[in-house]
């Protein structure tokens, strides 16, 4: 009879640790995954991986990204700027929101190309006031937290898209007055970057309404007659510069009237100038007025700007565009060289040329074309 074998009791540490194995040099090691796992395993991480920078290279593209920009790395002056003045008061509360709170939104920005230099790397389009309040406050405490703004770097389409982002950021954000709004559309169009005023307008306010676009459009008169000599332009009420946008177009010479009286007159602040800018459309309008009224024959007395006693329309004004038509209702009005800028009216057959140009010099080369004319 064969002999019972005693079985051994179990090992309790027996699935406690790993049999030992071959490691990859024929020595003893710990089992690794099969060469498929880990195969897998690396395509998923690069697959991942990949997957991720195609996402960031997206948002940074769309200008979805806010990115810390150097605050020496940006050129505030790569447009020209829309907002002629900045109220004191509401700076020092920015500056004091951006010190307890830090920057909550950030400014928008263009990458700069060939045109960048003296280490500017990024053209402000939008957040000027942001990006003077964060200069402000580096400069008072030399802290690095202020040393870089947060920036989405946006790729508008061309020149017209980064004014119309500006313009409507600002719309947005700030109140702006009217002339401030005709004043980017002049300056744009001086900088080359739309090729008439009408289409400045468009543009630039393409979400206003028709009335709004047609004061805009008046402003512009004044900016033109006017921008070199007003202190505190955006100041202007809407009546008040609507009011002389009309004597301008009644009688072209009432805006070399004004600019003298602007130079011979001390401003120390916006009420005065305003005060000055009613006290003389209220004595232009006082002798068109009188000079309406009829005389004891009950015959309108005859206004020495015209031979009928009707007031002229109001030009529509735009700069000179050589595919448009110029209708007998428009001045056109364009810098005709360096100093000089023209001014034509076809309904009234006048031509006018102001600037710091216009001398006696001038007027001698003037005569002399018109005789070899």
């Amino acid at each position: 009879m064969a002999k019972r074998k005693r079985l051994s009791p179990a090992q309790p540490t027996y699935l406690s640790t790993a049999p030992e194995s071959k490691s990859a040099l024929g020595g003893p090691g710990t089992l690794s995954a099969p060469p498929i796992a880990q195969v897998a395993s690396e395509a998923a991480s690069e697959g991942a991986l990949q997957e991720l920078t195609a996402v960031l290279e997206t948002a940074r593209a769309k200008g979805l990204m806010i990115e810390e920009i150097p605050l020496s790395a940006i050129d505030e002056t790569h447009l020209v700027r829309d907002r002629l003045e900045q109220d004191e008061e509401e700076m020092g509360a920015l500056v004091g929101s951006l010190r307890s709170r830090g920057q909550q939104t950030p400014i928008e920005v263009v990458q700069l190309g060939a045109e960048a230099a003296g280490g500017k790397t990024h053209g402000l389009i939008s957040g000027w006031r942001r990006l003077t309040a964060m200069r402000r406050l580096f400069a008072e405490t030399n802290d690095p937290a202020f040393a870089t703004v947060k920036a989405l770097v946006i790729h508008p389409d061309g020149a017209e898209g980064a004014y119309v982002a500006m313009v409507e950021e600002n719309e947005i954000r700030v109140n702006l007055s009217h002339y401030e709004r005709a004043r980017i559309a002049v300056r744009a169009l001086r900088e080359g970057v739309y090729s008439s005023q009408k289409y400045a307008l468009q543009s630039l306010f393409a979400n206003a309404t028709r009335a709004k676009r047609s004061k805009i459009g008046s402003f512009v008169t004044l900016v033109e007659a006017l921008d070199e000599d007003l202190l505190f332009p955006t100041a202007i009420r809407e009546k008040l510069g609507l009011g002389l946008v009309r004597a301008f177009a009644q009688d072209p010479g009432f805006a070399t009237e004004v600019v003298t009286a602007l130079r011979a007159t001390p401003r120390s602040g916006p009420e005065e100038e305003q005060a000055l800018l009613s006290q003389l459309l209220a004595v232009h309008d006082g002798a068109v007025e009188q000079a309406s009224v009829p005389d004891e024959a009950g015959t309108p007395a005859p206004t020495p700007q015209t031979s009928t006693p009707d007031p002229a329309p109001a030009p529509r004004v735009r700069s000179l565009d050589p595919a448009d038509s110029i209708g007998a209702d428009e001045r056109v009005s364009l810098q005709a060289a360096a100093g000089v800028r023209l001014g034509f009216t076809p309904g009234q057959q006048r031509i006018e040329l102001t600037g710091t140009a216009v001398d006696s010099t001038l007027m001698e080369d003037l005569k002399a074309w018109l005789r070899s004319r």
